[in-house]
């Protein structure tokens, strides 16, 4: 009876002793078992910077931070004193071109024409009396009553009233006709000019109400009303939510043959997990310097990491730049 007994407890020793390996055995696989590796990207949206080209101070902000706003609405308004003294200065010098081509079209004033004709008539008066004087002295001349000096000093007159008279007649025509075409020609370019320079003014006058070059979100906004912003420098950034992509940093060596057009299938945390289905579209390298990793001294190879970015299939409503997601398949 002992005997049985002895053995019945050898028994129930050496199926505890099998039952605690066993369940070492279990609990060492669950714990060693390899995890599921998991991808970690984030939400990225194309974002815009609202800048000016024309320096000045802000006068004042149309739109808020948070606010949704859509492609033209007014968002800042810029004072510039420089850019109101260039426009006085365009207007003034278009309005000097103005006159001097008025001038040159319209010719001589009636008074200039005037004096003008009186002086050629002056000329032919004085022309048609030493007609005559010359007319004398040659009869005279001939007869040899007076000397040919005589007679040469008033041809020489004669010729002088001749010539006096075809200027006065040219002077006379030249305040009839006005300016040469050449002028006039000249004139209008300075128009040209004067209007050219005003509508750069302008263009700069439009750069003072800066506006929204697309729907979406203020995101930052970085001066305050009356500070000073140089040109370029950017004022505010909207966040275009219509244009929205998923981004991850991958290494090499976890790709696994994803290529353009693979479908993923995506969670995102800040939506309670929500499944989200998306299309790889963009596949490329980072900068070495930045993401290689050495893994030779283990037997294995030096990898890269390359960054991927998916696009949602459809939208998503509540997504959010920033957002993390989770890449749990690929098909």
């Amino acid at each position: 009876m002992e005997k049985k007994k002895k053995n019945y407890n050898l028994i129930i020793g050496v199926l505890g002793l099998v039952f605690i390996i066993l369940v070492i055995s279990v609990v060492g696989y669950i714990i060693s078992r390899p995890q599921d590796f998991i991808i970690q990207g984030e939400v990225e949206v194309t974002e815009y910077r609202v800048s000016g080209k024309v320096p000045g101070r802000i006068e004042a902000f149309l739109a808020d931070e948070g606010d949704y706003v859509c492609k033209g609405d007014t968002l800042v308004i810029i004072d510039s004193p420089e850019v109101r003294g260039k426009l006085a200065e365009a207007q003034a010098a278009r309005s000097a071109a103005v006159a001097q081509r008025s001038k040159a079209y319209n010719g001589a004033r009636s008074e200039q024409i005037e004096g003008a004709y009186e002086l050629w008539q002056q000329a032919i008066v004085q022309e048609d009396v030493m007609k005559k004087s010359l007319d004398r002295v040659r009869n005279l001349y001939d007869q040899e009553v007076i000397s040919a000096q005589k007679y040469d000093e008033t041809k020489a007159k004669y010729d002088a009233a001749v010539a006096q008279t075809k200027a006065a007649k040219s002077q006379y025509d030249m305040a009839v006709a006005g300016a040469r075409s050449e002028d006039k020609a000249a004139a209008s370019a300075l128009v040209d000019r004067a209007d050219a320079a005003l509508m750069q003014v302008d263009a700069y006058l439009d750069e003072l109400c800066l506006t929204a070059p697309c729907d979406g979100i203020i995101s930052d906004r970085y001066p305050k009303v009356g500070e000073l912003v140089g040109t370029g420098a950017p004022i505010m950034t909207i966040e275009d939510m219509s244009d929205v992509w998923f981004t991850f940093n991958i290494r090499e060596d976890r790709l696994q043959s994803m290529q353009n057009g693979t479908k993923l299938v995506l969670e995102v945390p800040a939506l309670d997990g929500r499944k989200v289905k998306a299309t790889v579209y963009y596949i490329k390298a980072r900068e070495s310097y930045a993401t290689w990793k050495a893994t030779k001294e283990i037997g294995q190879f030096d990898v890269r990491t390359f960054e991927v970015r998916a696009r949602p299939d459809e939208p998503v409503e509540g997504l959010r730049p920033g957002m993390s997601v989770l890449l749990t398949e690929r098909r």
